[in-house]
């Protein structure tokens, strides 16, 4: 069995997605092996009005949902460490829950602890630990750029091993 798993990093200025494939042996359940399907980020200006922002991300997401057809979604949970910031985040974030429950597409949503261990076994791992942690489960030369899509693919990893399927 195959899934298609999308991680996404919420943010106002640049939301960050990565596609990975799961395939799973249908004896034990269990991954088989994982692979980088695609990765990327929606970016808005701040020139943009906020409405037009909020559209781009909508618009795009959609694209990004009917091209790969995710079966499952996972984002990191939203916490609050910057009051300003967290509204940005959580502005964008509404419009990402939207438009997969318009797609139909179930998410599930990680601390950022979680999203470390699964991927290093340290949740107060580093950012740089992660990022190679994500290379080289996906057997890639070097770390995806720009980060917010490093972190996308690290979330959907941490889904792909902690969801059931």
């Amino acid at each position: 069995m195959e899934k298609l798993i999308i991680g996404l990093d919420p943010g106002l200025a640049i939301l960050g997605f990565g596609v990975i494939k799961c395939v799973y042996n249908s004896k034990t359940d269990k991954i088989d092996s994982t692979s980088l399907v695609d990765f990327g980020v929606i970016k808005t200006t701040k020139k943009q009005e906020m409405g037009e922002r909020l559209i781009t991300i909508y618009e795009d997401l959609h694209t990004i949902f009917n091209t790969f057809k995710p079966d499952l979604a996972a984002t990191e949970k939203l916490f609050f460490y910057r009051m300003g910031n967290t509204i940005l985040v959580a502005q964008a974030r509404g419009i990402l829950m939207l438009v997969l429950a318009q797609h139909g597409i179930p998410l599930i949503e990680f601390t950022p602890a979680q999203i470390k261990k699964a991927l290093t076994s340290y949740g107060n791992a580093n950012k740089s630990d992660v990022q190679q942690a994500v290379a080289r489960e996906l057997d890639l030369d070097e770390i995806p750029k720009p980060d917010d899509a490093a972190d996308a693919l690290a979330i959907a990893l941490a889904a792909s091993w902690l969801s059931e399927i």
